[in-house]
């Protein structure tokens, strides 16, 4: 049995549609992102499991029981947001104390087990030793962690995270996904982590749900999702803008504007229409200027001219204008594509596996829900 499921929400603000036939379940254990872009309904999503907001159709359930009528206080759901919501006026200690001494009236928990409870999870999110300092004496990654740890103490059947990590500075951010993600699993915990930051995600979730103007796009785990997103919006949204029409030729080749490339995996049974991708990470620099010294088995080749090289630390960001076609954008190492400068011509072959046939751009709109709820219930 799943421990969170979804089931057809549906939820409109005056005439926007917020969310249209919303559906997903959550394994106990799971920790699931949901990622997109602003204003495409995670927020709405996540305050109406909460039971913040109501749906205007469809039920939300846990443990398999409808929860629809609960309160949220008598949820047991913790929710955890951007802004950490620590009380200024009260220590480490006694902001992590405080959701145990608010369940106090459940539990009958002592002074002393509160006390033992607020320590261990302190541990638990790296924080031993500080309990007696202010709020205004740790910096705001240890902030974020006493939000953790206020959230986790009172052992919540699910943990929601609302944009937890959105304020915080790069490094600090980056560190902290990771160690999130450790915590999380060590206490097998259920959560839903609501961002919009795809290496967030892909980082702390072990799936995401891709989002859009309220709908689903496409669920599955980070590595899926990147290898072959289910249409345009999941591959641009993704940061991937090597996209063109083309038409599958054969179940190992695919007309494009740049020519003829070859694929590896084929998903589509009959050839036609389709949009196709190339990742930016599929080419390899073979020729500076262009002169062909190895081409690998398989390997499509397109020559153009450098347009311009972004020094990205361990890869070049580099734009390509093709003899044919539009331009390309790809990640080259920093030391193959130390030499080659812009203006000059270069040649780069194609990895197959990086080229990825996608429904056409008339198809790839999504199927879940395309229409309004007659009668909102």
């Amino acid at each position: 049995m799943a421990a969170l499921e979804v089931i057809d929400i549906w939820k409109t603000f005056g005439d926007t549609p917020a969310l249209r036939a919303v559906s997903f379940a959550i394994d106990k254990g799971e920790i699931v992102c949901l990622l997109g872009p602003s204003g495409c309904g995670k927020t709405t999503l996540l305050r109406i499991i909460a039971g913040l907001e109501t749906p205007d159709r469809g039920r939300v359930l846990f443990e398999g029981r409808d929860i629809g009528a609960v309160p949220p206080h008598l949820r047991d759901f913790g929710l955890m947001f951007q802004d950490y919501a620590l009380f200024p006026h009260r220590n480490v200690f006694e902001n992590v104390a405080f959701g145990l001494r608010m369940h106090r009236s459940r539990t009958e928990d002592t002074d002393e087990h509160i006390a033992q409870q607020v320590y261990e999870v302190l541990a638990l999110v790296g924080l031993s030793g500080f309990e007696r300092r202010s709020v205004y004496e740790i910096s705001g990654g240890e902030a974020q962690r006493v939000a953790l740890a206020r959230s986790l103490a009172p052992r919540p059947r699910l943990l929601m995270l609302d944009e937890p990590l959105g304020s915080l500075d790069r490094i600090t951010r980056e560190r902290l996904m990771i160690e999130l993600r450790d915590i999380l699993t060590r206490v097998h915990m259920t959560a839903l982590y609501v961002t919009h930051d795809q290496l967030e995600a892909f980082s702390v979730a072990d799936r995401a749900i891709i989002m859009n103007f309220g709908q689903i796009e496409q669920i599955g785990t980070p590595e899926a999702i990147y290898r072959q997103p289910a249409n345009e919006f999941v591959a641009r949204f993704l940061g991937m803008t090597n996209l063109a029409p083309g038409r599958k030729l054969s179940p190992d080749t695919v007309a494009s504007p740049w020519g003829t490339l070859h694929i590896a995996i084929d998903g589509f049974r009959s050839n036609g229409p389709v949009t196709v991708l190339i990742r930016p990470e599929a080419a390899v620099l073979i020729g500076y200027p262009a002169d062909n010294s190895y081409i690998p088995p398989d390997h499509a080749i397109i020559r153009g001219q450098l347009v311009s090289r972004l020094f990205r630390g361990e890869h070049y960001r580099i734009k390509l204008q093709p003899e044919q076609g539009p331009p390309l954008t790809f990640h080259l190492s920093a030391v193959e594509a130390l030499q080659a400068q812009p203006g000059e011509p270069i040649t780069l072959a194609i990895n197959p596996l990086g080229v990825v046939l996608l429904p056409p751009a008339a198809a790839s709109h999504s199927t879940s829900g395309d229409e309004s709820p007659s009668s909102p219930s």
